[in-house]
């Protein structure tokens, strides 16, 4: 090649001396009018351009011929293939607090941000003058126990008559039933928590007025026990069943967790051909938020000998069949470039699965597949 670009530049240098006297030359011959030299001094200029225009073209296939690619070599290797759908996170914990009777918050014992345990008492509602009526049936109950322990033993001694046992003993069971029942309404005053959590936030002050509504007292939360719920493609319903591992990827985090299915639907939705399922995601460090969104990635395929490529390597021809470039004749660095027509399964993650056209040990051209051809000298 560097013969080539002397011989080129040396033709051309002399092309430029030689213009000035070339052209006074042939204005002479002209002036002349000898059509004879005239004629062979155009012949000998086309053999000068058209050795020039051999140059030129040998210098472009020297250009093209080779090629600076990357390479790699074809190893059989796990392949997994995932079903990608997006779901909510969520826990079965997460309540707003109502009161059970309306009336004045006369207490309120937490505040946004406070651990509480199950049955904690959060706060309290005024009676409304059923701690009193409780006091009054107490002492009825009292008074009516005592009648029937008098009377019982009576009846014990033969004394007195079986009605009057019996009547003492009714209202003495009447008695005791009433106070139970004072007592269930007189503990509806008292705001406890259902379960252990953290109260989120508080939405009332203690004084006010209250009874039951869309906002509640408070809101409680629990992010020991979280889980994503999604929709799946009805397709999938022997794919996925109770403890199918899932990886959960949440957007906001930028963080990957290990779940489980732990519920699959038995209901297929006619609008949209799918069934619901519940993904339990561990909250090791209670970063998870209820109505986080979350994507979630579910085997669905696996080959556990594929040989797999990077899905950009893998192109079609006019005909339509997929290829891919290999490396033949390897010596060192180099080698021929060949077209090997492929079979393509699955793809996932920018890698594809070949079933059929490639076997281990195949060096592939990985980079500047774009830039070369069927039989082009390869560098790597």
């Amino acid at each position: 090649m560097k013969k080539i670009i002397t011989l080129l530049t040396v033709s051309i240098l002399l092309f430029s001396c030689e213009k000035k006297e070339n052209n006074q030359s042939i204005d002479s011959l002209i002036s002349a009018r000898n059509v004879k030299e005239l004629q062979t001094k155009k012949a000998t200029l086309q053999a000068d351009i058209a050795k020039i225009d051999n140059a030129l073209a040998t210098l472009d296939v020297k250009k093209t011929s080779e090629a600076l690619v990357s390479t790699m070599v074809v190893k059989d290797t796990v392949f997994n293939h995932y079903l990608e759908i997006q779901g909510n996170v969520d826990t079965k914990q997460n309540i707003l607090v109502q009161p059970e009777i309306p009336g004045t918050l006369v207490s309120l014992n937490v505040k946004s941000g406070q651990r509480v345990s199950k049955g904690q008492v959060l706060g309290r509602v005024d009676d409304g003058g059923m701690s009193q009526q409780l006091a009054s049936i107490e002492n009825q109950y009292a008074l009516a126990k005592t009648t029937f322990e008098r009377q019982k033993n009576l009846w014990n001694q033969k004394i007195g008559s079986e009605i009057q046992y019996l009547q003492a003993q009714t209202q003495m069971i009447s008695a005791q039933k009433s106070v139970s029942q004072m007592r269930a309404q007189l503990s509806k005053t008292l705001i406890r928590a259902p379960f252990t959590g953290t109260i989120d936030e508080v939405f009332v002050e203690r004084g006010q007025v209250v009874s039951a509504s869309p906002q509640g007292l408070m809101r409680i939360l629990n992010l020991s026990n979280m889980y994503v719920s999604t929709n799946v493609p009805e397709t999938y319903i022997g794919k996925l069943k109770v403890g199918t591992e899932v990886d959960v990827f949440l957007t906001s985090l930028g963080k990957t967790y290990k779940g489980r299915v732990r519920q699959v639907g038995n209901y297929i939705n006619p609008d949209n051909r799918s069934f619901g399922i519940e993904v339990s995601v561990p909250n090791p460090d209670n970063l998870l938020r209820p109505n986080q969104v979350a994507k979630l990635k579910v085997i669905d395929y696996s080959n556990p000998k594929a040989i797999i490529v990077p899905t950009n390597v893998v192109q079609e021809d006019g005909e339509g069949n997929k290829f891919v470039f290999t490396a033949t004749n390897v010596n060192g660095k180099t080698g021929i470039a060949k077209k090997v027509l492929v079979t393509v399964g699955k793809s996932s993650d920018n890698v594809t699965e070949i079933e059929s056209g490639l076997s281990t040990d195949d060096i592939i051209v990985t980079e500047g597949v774009n830039t070369i051809s069927e039989g082009m000298k390869l560098n790597f």
